[in-house]
């Protein structure tokens, strides 16, 4: 089992920062993917981000390329979600995810592809 708990949601303005924090325990990590989804008010969850080891393995949806990075710690089993430029639409509960990596390389975007997920973090943004 892969027990993860994320961190750091909270109040933002528009055109403010967040950084989330997802912490994983129970296994390994880094036969995983990790990534973010996030839920609005009255809407399905949607997919944000994902992250299988460094960098350029990372993938964002098209919504917040150019404004949120994921990015990961392996040896401290640490996921990160740096949110910049946050707008209104950015409101939502924000999930830590992780799928084993040959279930999720090929649809990333795809919320049935992992496995295990966080109870979520709000994140508010005001305008």
């Amino acid at each position: 089992q892969l027990h993860l708990v994320e961190s750091g949601g909270g109040l933002a303005q528009s055109g403010g920062s967040l950084r989330l924090t997802c912490e994983a325990s129970g296994r390994t990590v880094s036969s995983y993917y990790m990534g973010w989804f996030r839920q609005a008010p009255g809407k399905e969850r949607e997919f944000v981000a994902t992250i299988f080891y460094g960098a350029n393995t990372a993938s964002h949806v098209d919504s917040v390329k150019g404004r949120f990075t994921i990015s990961r710690d392996n040896d401290k089993k640490l996921l990160y979600l740096q949110m910049d430029s946050l707008k209104s639409e950015d409101t939502a509960v924000y999930y830590c995810a992780a799928g084993w990596k040959y279930k999720v390389k090929a649809t990333p975007q795809r919320r049935e592809v992992y496995d295990f997920w966080g109870r979520g973090t709000q994140g508010t943004v005001s305008s």
